[in-house]
């Protein structure tokens, strides 16, 4: 016969409805408590039904995470991985796991959202991306289901969220190229509808501005993806114009393949930066310059804000900004 409650209760020298509340973190019982509880847990080596405590407790402790992209591009794209491990670390050491689905486009990630939350298959959502207009957010908000957003919601009052300042860490990298010389700066960003390449954008432009260089819309491209392949496209198109002296862009992918093309064409002396400063970054030939925004403090972040929401604590932020620092390396060096 397996382990009971009750056996739990009588080795920690505690009532059974006690245990309950430990396995169900409930916050009126004191650490040492806990403590006691989970050691007996332990020493019988007794594991909770996880399906029986959701029932009971009406909560599954699952955190649902849409991430706006399919299996195949996950694995390409390490931002996703690192943002997940912060996720998942955080939700494991507060008794939470992890529920994921992939999503091509917005109307994907929005079935994948009305299904879980109709299902009651997770106590709260991760959203990786914001866009204008979000239908997402605007029905997770609706139907008054908890949920936070990995990036700058268009009403930023009203939703739980994390990001980087994405216009002031794109200042900081044209104001730097700038300072170290160039002035005929390429940008190459992500999607426009997502904010943060808007953001992102907005921060080129303004620097720009501050050294007094003519903005030029032709070397100015915008994918419809963060992938090696768009950047690669959007480099091409810059080319067929002009040779700029330098290139920016909104994603690590993006650089890489416009640094194919110029690796591929034999154009040299082109100085490049890209944003995420992946582990891919450095071992590029030259090695990437690139904005490191710290995917898994945003991450971990996220998860921390939807926890403390699930758990009804007093929350003295709805929202945190994380640090970015620029990496330079070989190929803003040459």
């Amino acid at each position: 016969m397996g382990i009971t409650i009750k056996d739990i209760a009588k080795l920690a020298n505690v009532s059974p409805s006690t245990v309950s509340r430990v396995i169900s973190n409930s916050p009126k019982i004191s650490q040492e408590t806990k403590e006691k509880v989970y050691k007996a847990m332990k020493e019988l080596n007794y594991e909770p039904n996880v399906i029986a405590r959701s029932l009971a407790n009406n909560s599954t402790r699952i955190l649902g995470l849409i991430l706006p992209t399919s299996e195949d591009d996950l694995f390409e794209n390490p931002f996703f991985m690192q943002a997940m491990k912060g996720i998942s670390v955080y939700a494991q050491k507060k008794g939470y796991y992890i529920m994921y689905a992939f999503s091509e486009n917005e109307e994907k990630e929005l079935e994948f959202i009305k299904h879980y939350v109709r299902s009651k298959l997770v106590d709260g959502i991760i959203l990786f991306t914001s866009r204008q207009n979000d239908k997402c957010i605007s029905y997770l908000k609706n139907v008054g289901h908890p949920f936070v957003l990995i990036g700058r919601p268009e009403q930023p009052n009203d939703v739980l969220w994390v990001d980087n300042d994405n216009f002031r860490a794109m200042y900081n990298v044209v104001d730097f190229l700038v300072k170290k010389g160039y002035k005929d700066i390429a940008f190459i960003g992500g999607p426009e509808n997502l904010y943060v390449t808007r953001d992102r954008f907005d921060g080129y432009r303004k620097a720009l501005q501050t050294h007094a260089i003519s903005e030029d819309d032709k070397v100015v491209k915008f994918a419809k993806h963060f992938s090696k392949q768009a950047g690669y496209e959007a480099m091409k198109e810059i080319l067929a114009y002009k040779i700029p002296q330098a290139v920016v862009t909104t994603d690590d992918l993006l650089a890489l393949g416009a640094t194919h093309v110029l690796n591929e064409l034999g154009i040299k002396g082109v100085a490049m930066v890209g944003f995420n400063n992946t582990y891919l970054a450095e071992y590029q030939v030259p090695s990437l310059t690139s904005v490191d925004i710290n995917a898994h403090k945003l991450g971990e972040y996220a998860a921390k804000l939807l926890i403390e929401k699930l758990q009804k604590k007093d929350m003295p932020y709805t929202h945190y900004i994380v640090d970015t620092v620029l990496v330079e390396r070989e190929s803003t060096r040459l």
